[in-house]
């Protein structure tokens, strides 16, 4: 066979045809192809893989998105927006507190962890005996006591409303959870001295930065937690939390 015979027409190799590059490419290519496969890139976007919880799905941890505002809770919840309003008005304030009651006993568990709250959210105003001489007082915030005779006239019920609707000069505590909040109604009674037999300490209960059990615990009810019905085995098999403990709480009210 002569060079041309070998090299056929054009003298060239015959098995450099017109692909002999592409596959040259494919097979530069193929370690990368066999890899992909086994890392997390993900080729497809069109969304049909969105996360989300199918119809009568177990729920889970990882909850695709908040719970909407006004939702229930399925611990149950005090007072629903679909029962009393979140407006910050007396009315609405005197609805919220015809519906509830403390619940939390006047120990010093629920004391401490009320003046943990109050500490955060409370004391700036109210200042650390409730008097009225918060720090924010000394840039303008008007004095609002809590130990004077009007502030003694609410039912703990009001007091709860007052941290979940606010009024006048005081926005919404709902960032503290409802049975938290009852810990807090229970530290301003004793403020205002009626937690007779119980020890309690009043002021800061660390330096500034300091964190750990100086502060309020994590929350079991962030849009992002997960809470087993009331009842359930998941719930019966949980470690018993404290009376403190939002998740402790017995449902009330509306489901």
């Amino acid at each position: 066979m002569n060079s041309k015979q070998r090299h056929g027409k054009h003298g060239k190799n015959e098995r450099h045809g017109p692909f002999a590059h592409g596959r040259g490419r494919v097979l530069r290519m193929l370690p990368v192809l066999l890899v992909l496969p086994l890392t997390a890139c993900d080729w497809f976007t069109d969304f049909k893989r969105t996360p989300m919880v199918a119809t009568w799905e177990s729920d889970s941890i990882l909850k695709v998105r908040g719970a909407p505002q006004g939702s229930v809770p399925m611990t149950g919840t005090a007072v629903s927006s679909f029962q009393v309003s979140y407006t910050a008005m007396p009315a609405t304030l005197d609805s919220v507190a015809a519906l509830v009651s403390n619940p939390a006993p006047m120990t010093e568990e629920s004391l401490l962890n009320g003046r943990k709250y109050f500490q955060v959210n409370c004391a700036v105003c109210h200042g650390n005996e409730g008097k009225g001489d918060g720090s924010a007082t000394k840039l303008g915030m008007i004095p609002i006591p809590l130990t004077n005779e009007s502030a003694n006239g609410r039912s703990d019920g009001y007091l709860f409303a007052m941290m979940r609707n606010g009024r006048g000069a005081m926005p919404p505590y709902n960032r503290i959870e409802e049975r938290d909040r009852w810990d807090v109604v229970n530290y301003v009674r004793a403020l205002q001295g009626r937690a007779t037999g119980v020890k309690f300490e009043t002021g800061p209960l660390a330096m500034p930065g300091v964190t750990g059990d100086k502060l309020p615990g994590a929350t079991r009810l962030g849009p992002n937690r997960w809470v087993p019905p009331v009842g359930s085995g998941a719930a019966m098999a949980a470690p018993v939390a404290s009376t403190t403990d939002s998740t402790a709480a017995a449902p009330q009210g509306s489901r």
